[in-house]
């Protein structure tokens, strides 16, 4: 009797990821075919950050300017595209990835110092966009490699 309920829970398990995996379709965008070399890429500072504040970019669609938490007690800026996946007030305490060591970047008269690291996928026809969030339990500066 055993074996029979588990069967049964694997199957019911199993079909609705079949049948997800019919109904969705998705694309991924093609892998970059230049090689950037292991120094390169050493150099390239990923930390953990917490949003202390999100809010929209006045006159832009796209752009949400977020404060951020990044371990060296002094707020970090960082502006990025991601409104029309996220609305600002549910990103405020997330703990997310950034690179900091970008040279700072001015947008819509605001200086970006950083980007936030995302997975860009299309899913049906339609882009589809998700932060990289990390566990709540990282505290703020924590360097990944």
């Amino acid at each position: 009797m055993e074996n029979i309920e588990n069967i049964t829970a694997e199957k019911a398990v199993e079909t609705p990821v079949e049948e997800a995996k019919e109904e969705s379709k998705v694309t991924l965008l093609p892998f970059e075919e230049e090689s950037v070399d292991f120094d390169t890429f050493c150099k390239s500072d990923f930390r953990a950050v917490k949003v202390k504040d999100c809010v929209a970019v006045p006159k832009s669609k796209k752009l949400l300017q977020f404060t951020l938490d990044d371990g060296t007690g002094k707020d970090r800026t960082i502006l990025s595209g991601v409104h029309k996946f996220y609305e600002p007030e549910e990103l405020v305490g997330k703990t997310l990835l950034a690179i900091v060591n970008l040279p700072p970047r001015s947008m819509m008269g605001v200086e970006s110092c950083g980007m936030l690291m995302s997975a860009i996928h299309e899913e049906n026809g339609e882009e589809k966009l998700n932060l990289v969030m990390l566990n709540d339990a990282i505290p703020a500066g924590a360097k990944l490699e």
